[in-house]
């Protein structure tokens, strides 16, 4: 009995896909009671159906966690014997919860065990494998938008939902991949929290919640962004094409859904774009700023880590990142992407066909990711050319010009930073430097100014060049740094 725990019966409204999904079980169940499966990405959707389920069946449903399961036979024989006793006298149900990451001995036992249960018995779990045993089996994933929004109003009420922007409500519903527990919980947080309709306090929280579910592995790196659009200096056209994307994010619900373009196949309906630019021109840094203008995560992909050596490995790594930035409704940034999305060769020998394999898993995933992927490349050329009808948007990062440099070395110090009078920063973007080397130069500066106790001036300035410039293939020359002490 210590094992076992009542399942709530406070469950928010249900989803249009739970209420079906109920209604079919019961079906199921009173023709032919059989225990049943409950598989896909919305554990708290499924355990919200099988309280439904055992109120409809006037049964007590309790819950067994999978990491409490009885493995050994005797152990089950022993279990079953308590819990057929229990289920008679008590009227219950029995809910058995695995967790993905348990591997394929947990699911395996829960089965066994199912077997020998009599009355109400349901599984839950994100994937089962194929069985002999007669079941019910049901998918059940997050909602999708269209019944996502309609989620988030209920759980608002009509006045607070009524006081939030459309788009406020679009947005939650597009980029959050949440089941009606959550969404409900959300907003009861939000009420909490802002007594009024704050759509900042639902997107804050919406977003913690969405990357704790997700449990992003270590295979990638979460950012909370800070840089907005004064910090990025690029040329009117790539400025316009960024805000373009960041609108594309904004309007999926009513283009893809409320316009029926979603209909036409769900394949495609992400935004998989295409940064190509020399090193130090923005990219990343422009990947962070619509984030933080969408109010997302960023989910940095370590390359190091998603590539083995191992046949099969690396799609394993890359299926859990894809899909944990998708449940996170996170931007999901690839940096070097050639490395990853690089042409596919000739077969000549086990190696070739493998990376192959690679590289075709990569353009399906792509294809089918639903929320914003971008890939930053320095060379567009090495890139497999699949990948150019995939991508819904390519952007040039072109090297700075002059006036776009002094742009760059005006925004580059903090407003706290102190300056001296003698910085010019028209003698400054006379350095033919990208914006990355520009970082590098003024945080060298205020470091040596920090040394000196003084103002960061054209002094210190200059010795950070010297340093940057040592660094490349070519020197700063004499008569770029000429006349800066």
């Amino acid at each position: 009995q210590s094992l076992l725990r009542p399942v709530s019966d406070d469950a928010p409204p249900l989803a249009a896909a739970q209420q079906a999904g109920l209604a079919r079980l019961l079906a199921r169940w009173r023709e032919r009671p059989r225990f049943i499966l409950l598989e896909g990405d919305d554990a708290g959707g499924q355990r919200d159906l099988a309280a439904a389920l055992a109120a409809e069946l006037d049964a007590r449903l309790y819950c067994l966690q999978g990491f409490d399961l009885p493995m050994l036979a005797a152990e089950q024989a022993q279990f079953a014997a308590l819990w057929s006793r229990d289920a008679v006298l008590l009227g219950a149900g029995l809910l058995i919860q695995c967790e993905d990451a348990a591997g394929a001995e947990q699911p395996a036992a829960a089965l066994r065990l199912a077997e020998r249960l009599p009355g109400l018995v349901l599984l839950s779990g994100r994937t089962w494998p194929a069985t002999e045993f007669p079941c019910h089996r049901l998918r059940l994933d997050p909602p999708e938008a269209p019944e996502r929004r309609r989620l988030w109003q209920q759980a608002l009420g009509p006045h607070r939902a009524a006081r939030l922007p459309p788009a406020a409500l679009d947005n939650l519903a597009s980029q959050y991949r949440l089941g009606a527990r959550r969404i409900a919980e959300i907003a009861e947080q939000a009420r909490a929290q802002s007594p009024g309709a704050d759509g900042a306090t639902l997107q804050r929280i919406a977003r913690e919640e969405a990357a704790r579910s997700a449990a992003l592995p270590a295979l990638a790196q979460t950012v909370a962004p800070q840089a907005g659009w004064p910090a990025l200096v690029l040329p009117a056209a790539q400025q316009q094409l960024l805000r373009q994307i960041v609108a594309h994010a904004r309007h999926r619900l009513t283009v893809h859904h409320a316009w029926g373009f979603a209909d036409q196949g769900a394949r495609g309906l992400g935004l998989a774009t295409l940064f190509w630019g020399d090193s130090g021109t923005g990219k990343t840094l422009a990947a962070e700023v619509m984030a933080h203008e969408l109010g997302l995560n960023l989910v940095r992909v370590d390359l190091s880590a998603v590539v083995s050596k191992y046949i099969g490995e690396t799609e394993k790594n890359l299926r859990r990142v894809f899909d944990a930035a998708e449940a996170a409704g996170a931007l999901l940034l690839f940096d070097e992407a050639d490395a990853l999305f690089g042409k596919r060769t000739e077969v000549k020998d086990s190696h070739d066909r493998y990376a192959n394999i690679e590289v075709s898993y990569l353009l399906q995933r792509m294809e089918a990711y639903s929320g914003l992927a971008i890939l930053t490349s320095n060379h567009k050329a090495a890139l497999d050319a699949a990948f150019q009808r995939r991508l819904r948007f390519v952007v040039h990062f072109p090297f700075p010009d002059q006036e776009q440099r002094e742009g760059i070395w005006r925004a580059v110090f903090p407003r706290a930073a102190p300056l001296a009078a003698d910085v010019d920063f028209a003698r400054l973007a006379r350095l033919d430097a990208t914006g990355g080397s520009i970082r590098n130069m003024a945080l060298a500066a205020a470091f040596l100014a920090a040394e000196a106790g003084t103002a960061i001036g054209m002094q210190q300035l200059m010795q950070a060049a010297r340093v940057e410039g040592a660094k490349r293939e070519r020197a700063f020359s004499e008569a770029e740094l000429r006349s800066w002490s």
